[in-house]
């Protein structure tokens, strides 16, 4: 799939209650979606054929679209058999699913409230977000000149396609420096979350973790919590100050992309993947895998 622009792979998308040809899959350039980034979406992963967290993903799609004052023609329920008829229907067994809802093209002004609110759900074939090897070793992140905004000004709660520009810009620069991703700061200052992922630090056996109320609370971030939990492990949701970074041993990121990867490096900080890192690596593995493919194993 390298190299192959995503409007000329093949297959079928489900799209406002109907399935199409990936060719088809079209929105007119006077969207309003995309003028005015009024969209919200969900990044979900099929392991075995199955979506991991999948009911999960589609509520937090409703919320946001709630929150983006949009309101969703599809439930819970049918987004659900609408996904799984995506895997089905495209032969995947392990993929990406990407649903997404956005504003059309009935108004093409800052006021569109008698727009049609689409939705589209699509899948595709997609390996670990980092490559195993740099996966393993802990990857190296810069530190972001953009900071994620207050939720006074934005709704930060929301999975809404505008908040993400920032988060682009920031992993492009970071990028041409030469790491793989970026850490990014609150509008105060404290340590707020990756481009797309949470961030965790370990100490003295310890985990510590932003709190999520700045930033959007990742799924992936909270199962590896309960799995942190499940062993006996200590994990603390608080303001971090970007110098505490220099006190901590371990730290990984989490994302449906990312899944479990340890980081190296933050800017001036220095980490060493360890144990804890590793066993929350293997334990999410495990909780990820179809109960009947555990149960065969």
């Amino acid at each position: 799939m390298a190299g192959v622009p995503f409007d000329q792979l093949s297959g079928q998308i489900w799209m406002n209650g109907e399935f199409v040809e990936w060719d088809d899959a079209k929105v007119h350039v006077l969207t309003h979606g995309l003028h005015y980034g009024s969209a919200v979406f969900e990044g979900q992963r099929a392991y075995g054929g199955v979506v991991f967290e999948q009911t999960a993903h589609h509520e937090r799609l409703h919320k946001s679209a709630e929150i983006l004052d949009m309101t969703m023609p599809y439930s819970v329920e049918e987004l659900n058999t609408a996904c799984e008829e995506v895997i089905k229907r495209n032969g995947f067994v392990d993929a990406y699913v990407r649903p997404i809802a956005w504003r059309g093209s009935e108004m093409m002004g800052v006021s569109a409230q008698a727009n049609r609110i689409n939705v589209a759900i699509a899948a595709w074939e997609w390996p670990s977000y980092f490559a195993p090897e740099e996966r393993m070793k802990g990857i190296r992140m810069d530190i972001a000149k953009y900071r994620r905004p207050d939720p006074r000004t934005a709704p930060s709660h929301a999975k809404a396609a505008g908040l993400y520009m920032i988060c682009t810009l920031s992993k492009h620069a970071a990028e041409a420096k030469g790491y793989a991703d970026a850490l990014m700061y609150d509008w105060e200052g404290y340590v707020a979350e990756a481009t797309g992922a949470n961030v965790f630090f370990i100490e003295d056996g310890v985990i510590h973790t932003p709190t999520a109320d700045r930033f959007l609370d990742g799924i992936t971030r909270q199962t590896v919590i309960k799995l942190a939990k499940a062993r006996g492990i200590e994990v603390v949701e608080r303001r971090i100050l970007p110098h505490e970074m220099a006190q901590f041993s371990e730290c990984f990121i989490t994302g449906t992309a990312a899944e479990v990867t340890p980081v190296s490096e933050i800017g001036p900080f220095s980490f060493t993947p360890g144990q804890i890192s590793q066993n929350l690596i293997a334990d999410y593995d495990v909780a990820i895998r179809p109960k009947a493919a555990q149960a065969a194993a």
